[in-house]
């Protein structure tokens, strides 16, 4: 691969290598900076002596690697919050009452069912400085005080620590807050909420126009529904859209128009270009169109709340903008590479961001495989010439994030080239037509011809993506799919397109020999499936959900209203998922289990037992009224397990008596999920 003989590319792959190292192994500062002096000395000597030696040169290439991954460890170490002593969590708080906090709200989430959700960050709490970034949740029905960004809050609220997930194979939320440099969650009381002051700053600034055009859209002629696609599209504001809308946009393979990306940049700059022509090609004027090209990009990345993949696009286009200035010739290789390595410089947590990792796949294997697709068929017709470019198109990128795709959502949508044929020649006109209307909005309500067309094509938009999803036949889900499974596939698709670029029979034979790799992996996946058996309570509210697995086929158990939408539930779908499993069968819950040598009793609801029984496992589910003291006297069990059917009040009565006679008591609310 040419992209390789770009000597920042070496650089690059250490330095990532580095940001996912520090995930691993926990390096002292003391080390590090030893690490990087000798990195540094070993450089300096090697280089004096490479001109003339062959081991000093490659010495020199292995010291500049090894510099380069100390420093992504010594990046990601710095950029790390929480290492920093003022930080929340290196402050002694008691969790278990409400804390008095001071912080100044950035960012606003999708809403929940109950909570308006926000990001923040801690400025004091109980009266002391404190550093570092919250999810704040407010009650929707308190609606004392509206919250904007830039506004500083006091508030007096719990503050919960992020948690590993209460299930097997979901979904790690915490992980992924931790990953954004969020280690817990406020959870605000039906209090006032009072508003200090508001912050002062570029980004209020952004924030506020903000506001201030999404207000005077709201006061325009366009729907609802259409107008939250719109605020996607152009504003890069998801937090409105249905779940309806968003699924119907997942299942048809589109859900990457609704996050402003390089699409989204490139038409901006299109649009710059054309405003900008009049300003003549001398030094001078050279010079100004970059100026306002780059503030312009960078003006509406801040007005779009600098997510991943508008940062992303913003500084590709702005290498490709000051090369086209430099009158250089832009290697496209060389600008994915520049760009994220300064992008991830700055904010080493983008790389383990899932739109960042999947807008730059997209983006290298457009680059990289389009060309090889395009060239299969070159047709004459202008027409079918741009709708086979959609198509190679739409089959490079969708080829180069698929396993991240799968293994990330378990799904995989087999119209998207449909859909993006489609939809493309139409999103350029919304597009159009949007941009207007947000330059209209930003003074003043969009007139009604404007607001009516864009209303009418984004209806169009959002009927051609319910159509395609409702397809469900090409819409793969509950894929299983590993992380050792994930790498093979990436192998097997770069060494295919490395060939097709040059058929040589040592890389068909590496092509086959990977394919291969991917089969066994299957396949002892599969076995290491087979031979397994587990039997697990699930910790789900008010509900009681328990699984026996033996090979790759699962019983469970539950009651009537959870097994008839067993294919809906999120907590089963994971599970089965997750373990290359389906299920075998479903009924209502037994008293009486026998597992691995293991006499398992549930008393339910009814407080009905046998007292004959002696079970080496009790299991209490759906709050019985029952004397806990008597039945572990009867009964002298080895473990007690209650799930989060039970009221909480009953759950400490019974904890305390188990503690008492010194029996373990696994309490699936605050333990997670009990496994044998």
């Amino acid at each position: 691969m040419k992209i390789l003989n770009f000597p920042l590319s070496r650089i690059f792959i250490g330095f990532l290598f580095g940001l996912v190292l520090f995930q691993i192994i926990s390096l002292t500062s003391l080390l590090i900076v030893i690490g990087l002096s000798f990195c540094i000395i070993g450089i300096s000597i090697s280089y004096l002596y490479s001109q003339k030696n062959n081991l000093a040169k490659t010495l020199f290439g292995l010291f500049v690697i090894f510099t380069s991954i100390i420093i992504g460890i010594s990046t990601a170490k710095i950029h790390k919050q929480n290492t920093n002593p003022k930080h929340y969590l290196n402050q002694k708080h008691d969790y278990d009452n409400p804390i008095k906090t001071v912080l100044l709200i950035n960012e606003k989430l999708k809403s929940t069912q109950k909570n308006n959700r926000y990001v923040a960050s801690v400025k004091s709490i109980n009266r002391h400085y404190s550093y570092g970034k919250v999810i704040l949740n407010i009650p929707k029905e308190n609606k004392s005080q509206k919250i904007k960004i830039g506004n500083y809050i006091a508030i007096t609220a719990f503050l919960n620590k992020n948690k590993t997930p209460s299930n097997p194979n979901l979904f790690d939320y915490g992980k992924y807050l931790e990953n954004q440099e969020i280690y817990a969650q406020v959870f605000s009381t039906k209090s006032q909420i009072k508003v200090l002051h508001n912050d002062v700053s570029l980004w209020t600034y952004f924030s506020k126009f903000r506001e201030k055009i999404i207000s005077n859209l709201n006061r325009s002629p366009i729907s609802k529904k259409e107008l939250n696609v719109l605020n996607a599209l152009i504003l890069g504001q998801q937090q409105e859209i249905s779940p309806e809308i968003l699924k119907d946009y997942q299942y048809a393979g589109a859900v990457h128009i609704l996050s402003v990306s390089g699409l989204h940049v490139g038409f901006i700059l299109l649009f710059l270009t054309y405003l900008l022509k009049p300003i003549g090609n001398t030094k001078t004027g050279s010079l100004l169109k970059l100026g306002i090209t780059l503030l312009s990009l960078w003006s509406f990345a801040l007005l779009t709340g600098l997510s991943p993949s508008i940062v992303r696009s913003v500084t590709m286009f702005s290498f490709i903008g000051i090369g086209i200035h430099l009158r250089r010739t832009v290697n496209i290789y060389h600008n994915l590479i520049v760009s994220m390595l300064l992008i991830l410089l700055f904010k080493p947590s983008f790389l383990f961001d899932v739109g960042f990792q999947l807008s730059y796949l997209a983006l290298f294997f457009i680059f990289w495989l389009q060309p090889i697709l395009a060239s299969i068929w070159e047709p004459k017709n202008k027409i079918v010439k741009y709708f086979w470019d959609i198509i190679t198109v739409s089959f490079a990128a969708q080829i180069g994030t698929m396993p991240l795709s799968i293994y990330y959502f378990h799904q995989f949508p087999g119209l998207f080239f449909v859909t993006n044929l489609l939809i493309l020649p139409l999103l350029g006109i919304i597009m159009a037509i949007g941009v207007v209307a947000i330059l209209i909005a930003a003074f003043n309500t969009v007139p009604f011809i404007i607001a009516r067309s864009i209303e009418l094509l984004i209806s169009l938009l959002n009927s051609i993506i319910h159509w395609v999803s409702s397809i469900d036949s090409f819409v793969i889900k509950n894929i299983s799919f590993s992380k050792e499974m994930l790498l093979s596939s990436y192998l097997v698709i770069i060494l295919i397109i490395i060939w097709m670029k040059k058929p040589l029979f040592n890389r068909l034979t590496a092509t086959f020999l990977s394919i291969v790799l991917l089969q066994i992996i299957f396949i002892i996946q599969k076995k290491d499936t087979h031979n397994k058996s587990e039997f697990i309570v699930f910790q789900s509210k008010k509900n009681t959900i328990i699984t026996e697995r033996v090979g790759d086929l699962v019983s469970i158990q539950s009651h009537d209203s959870i097994l008839e939408t067993i294919d809906d539930n999120l907590l089963i779908q994971s599970y089965l998922v997750g373990n290359f499993c389906k299920i075998k069968s479903k009924k209502s819950i037994e008293n009486l289990i026998y597992f691995n040598s293991n006499k398992i009793m549930i008393i339910d609801s009814s407080g009905i037992y046998s007292t004959k029984i002696k079970p080496d496992i009790l299991i209490i589910v759906q709050s019985p009224k029952i004397n806990f003291q008597r039945l572990l006297t009867i009964y002298k069990p080895k473990e007690v397990v209650v799930d989060g059917s039970n009221y909480k009040s009953y759950v400490k009565l019974w904890e305390a008596t188990c503690r008492k006679e010194k029996i373990p008591f696994h309490y699936t609310n605050e333990k997670g999920f009990y496994k044998i």
